[in-house]
């Protein structure tokens, strides 16, 4: 018979250890760009882009409330996610900032949706936007493929505060260890 402990319902849990314990999970650095009705490109970062559904092919990332550049992308219904590459810490960090002119010194092509597809990221998937769903402090976001494109390099990765790679191990997986009775 499995016993279940009660959880003292006096935790509190604070921004600070939810940022503690979540930012040891490492994530991909995405970056979402749209273009606005006079044909000026914006964009942000994300670090929660990910693969929802094969069929029908769906994406999710969130967003904070405040956002001022979501509700320009949203209202176009649609938007590219570029898979930045490790070689672009700086156009990370240029569409991390606040202010009109992020796109500054950045390359980009037209994609299918006609967003910016930004020169030199790991790949690009061009959405519509299907559903926003608002969950506490975030919306969150599905899209609809309607294409994708692989690029070069690798993906940077974001763990911990800082901007990293991936490492390939060279041999085999570890063998998983046997789980211990009681737990």
């Amino acid at each position: 018979m499995t016993t279940i402990d009660t959880v003292d319902e006096d935790i509190t849990v604070t921004p600070e250890d939810y940022r503690s314990i979540f930012g040891l999970l490492p994530t991909g650095v995405v970056a979402i760009t749209g273009m606005t009705p006079d044909d000026r490109p914006l964009g942000f970062v994300v670090g929660t882009f990910q693969s929802l559904s094969l069929d029908p092919p769906l994406v999710t990332f969130c967003v904070d409330k405040s956002s001022s550049t979501w509700p320009w992308l949203r209202s176009m219904e649609r938007f590219t996610a570029n898979v930045l590459s490790t070689d672009q810490l700086s156009v990370c960090k240029a569409l991390s900032r606040k202010g009109p002119d992020k796109f500054t010194g950045l390359s980009y092509d037209r994609s299918t949706v006609d967003a910016p597809r930004l020169r030199g990221s790991t790949a690009w998937i061009d959405c519509d936007v299907l559903s926003e769903i608002v969950a506490g402090d975030h919306y969150v976001i599905v899209g609809s493929v309607v294409a994708m494109e692989a690029g070069a390099g690798d993906a940077l990765m974001f763990r911990g505060g800082t901007f990293g790679e991936f490492t390939l191990w060279d041999g085999p997986a570890p063998e998983p260890k046997p789980i211990a009775e009681g737990h």
